[in-house]
Order: C-alpha cells, then sequence, then structure tokens
C-alpha cells in the first residue's frame, strides 16, 4: 500500500459499509478466533443467558473497524489500536465504519497519525469506537 504521507492531513477521513453481517459471519469468526460460545450461534442459548437472540463477537465487530487504517495506510503501518464496546451486533445488521485523522507529527524518521475511529449500525447507533495509530511504513 503505497500512502503520499506528505498530503496525510488533520480532518482526512474515510467510510466504508461493510454491508449486511448475519449469523454465518459470526460462526465464520468462530471458527477463526476459536470464541464457541453459543451465545453467538445458538439462539436457545442466547436466550437461556437472557439475551433475546444471538449476538456477534465483539472482537468480529473491532475487526471489522479495524479496516478503516489497515485499507487506508496499509496493515503493515498499524502501530496501535483500541476499541471500546458501545453496542451490541445483531444478525442483519448493517455496519459502516468511519476514521478520521486526529493528528500527524514525526517520531524519530517516520510520519505517524493519530486517528479516531467507528462502527454503527443502520440505526446510527455506535458499536465500536475506536483509536489507532499509524506509521509510514518502509519496506
Amino acid at each position: 500500500m503505497s500512502v503520499d504521507w506528505a498530503a496525510v492531513r488533520v480532518g482526512d477521513e474515510r467510510r466504508f459499509d461493510a454491508g449486511e453481517i448475519g449469523r454465518f459471519h459470526f460462526v465464520r469468526y468462530a471458527g477463526a478466533s476459536g470464541d464457541f460460545n453459543p451465545l453467538h450461534y445458538d439462539d436457545a442459548a442466547a436466550r437461556d443467558a437472557g439475551q433475546q437472540r444471538v449476538f456477534g463477537q465483539g472482537m468480529l465487530t473491532a475487526g471489522i473497524l479495524s479496516g478503516i487504517p489497515a485499507a487506508w495506510f496499509g496493515p503493515e503501518s498499524l502501530r496501535r489500536f483500541a476499541v471500546r464496546f458501545r453496542a451490541r451486533l445483531w444478525p442483519g445488521d448493517r455496519v459502516s465504519c468511519w476514521g478520521r485523522v486526529v493528528r500527524v507529527y514525526r517520531q524519530g524518521d517516520r510520519l505517524h497519525a493519530d486517528l479516531l475511529l467507528s462502527a454503527k449500525n443502520q440505526n446510527g447507533d455506535v458499536l465500536v469506537r475506536g483509536e489507532a495509530t499509524v506509521r509510514e511504513w518502509r519496506p
């Protein structure tokens, strides 16, 4: 990924629509992560635990959100990624992600940028808020 770091400015934004997230995404994530908690794929287990139905793993939503800095600056540039979970991801939710540059600075011989991030559902409910730091990457 080639980023023109000289053109990166505070206030730059990126958005992407991850589309509709379904139960099969929860199951695929469980297989990839090893998180086989039945709350994420078995409605009866979810109801027994006091939930209305299955819901997505928080880290699945965080992973979707990580697509902003990874696609924008390249995965090799990511230095820090932190999230705070705000709401549940339900089957059928449409997820849209947003990121904004809030600081650009030089540290050592490389430029860095700090980002604010969020993922929302189709109702505008914030699912995850996050922050990331990316660094100019050189092979």
